[in-house]
């Protein structure tokens, strides 16, 4: 297949990486020169849990008109880089092209259905999958748990079987989902327990979970979440929230969450996409969400000071 990958940051790297070494022709999109140039002249390495490799059949580029039409465009930004992903991958979309979104948090789909229609497009969530980059053209891939993808709308259909033979093919632990909802959902919901939670204490998982405090905190704002799902009528596939996101920290107490180490290198999170989200579906839905608008509160005000720095 020839694939695009944008936005090859630590996770995006580490999908070029492996689908190139397993024989696809893979483009790197991205807007850090450093890392593009890196990946022209010495290759990508990738070590940690995938194994140590350097691939050096990946061609990097800063422009998405250099690549032409694709079989597979995988859109590995940020959440809030989906838009603009999907309104530069539209000259490089055909017909029977497949635009396969994976992301943290809420509104994936959406976002991509501003600017391109969502008949070729599938949703993808990333589990116990965590990654980070080393330098320019070199990223760790810390663990390895689970690619779930499935049709925005739903259903098994044969290109999403494809899909998953091509990323199984690659090494990925990946499976086919005919209701891709309820997982996106279900990892929403841990990520609202300890994505804002994490950052505002500055606590790993483990910490976070240890301090009582925090962790009523923690759960409150996964407990706006879980009442907005039940509203809506997403189905989960468990009943107690609290045993589930308890048992998700407990798995890996060492973990901190992307959103904290955004927030340690001074950088813009997705924290609309995850706490901030829960707010803004709060009011649409008239549910109250204090602990949801108190923690957003606090990260907007970082962030703002962030972006003072740039």
């Amino acid at each position: 297949m020839k694939i695009a990958v944008i936005g090859v940051g630590a996770m995006g790297s580490i999908y070029a990486a492996l689908l190139a070494d397993a024989g696809h022709e893979v483009w790197a999109v991205d807007t850090w020169d450093a890392h593009v140039a890196s990946i022209n002249n010495t290759g990508l390495r990738v070590q940690g849990a995938s194994g140590d490799r350097i691939v050096r059949t990946i061609r990097a580029t800063t422009q998405i008109s250099d690549i032409g039409v694709c079989d597979l465009c995988l859109i590995a930004t940020k959440a809030a880089g989906v838009g603009t992903a999907a309104r530069d991958a539209a000259g490089v979309i055909g017909q029977d092209s497949i635009v396969l979104t994976i992301q943290n948090g809420l509104g994936s789909g959406e976002r991509i259905a501003e600017y391109i229609p969502t008949e070729n497009v599938l949703l993808g969530v990333a589990d116990g999958f965590g990654a980070s980059m080393i330098a320019p053209g070199h990223a760790h891939h810390n663990n390895m748990k689970l690619i779930r993808i499935g049709e925005i709308g739903g259903g098994m259909t044969d290109r999403l079987r494809g899909l998953e033979n091509v990323w199984q093919e690659a090494g990925f632990n990946a499976k086919a989902y005919a209701n891709i909802t309820q997982l996106i959902w279900e990892k929403f919901l841990c990520n609202v327990t300890f994505s804002a939670p994490c950052t505002v204490f500055n606590e790993a998982v483990g910490a976070l979970m240890n301090e009582p405090d925090h962790w009523k905190i923690a759960l409150g704002a996964m407990c706006e979440a879980y009442t907005i799902a039940q509203v809506k009528g997403v189905e989960l596939s468990f009943e107690d929230p609290v045993a589930y996101v308890t048992a998700f920290g407990a798995s890996m107490p060492e973990a901190r969450p992307s959103m904290l180490l955004d927030h340690m290198a001074g950088r813009i999170s997705e924290l609309d996409a995850i706490n901030g989200v829960v707010p803004k579906m709060g009011r649409e839905m008239a549910l109250p969400t204090p602990y949801n608008d108190m923690l957003t509160a606090i990260l907007k005000q970082r962030e703002a000071f962030f972006r003072d720095q740039v």
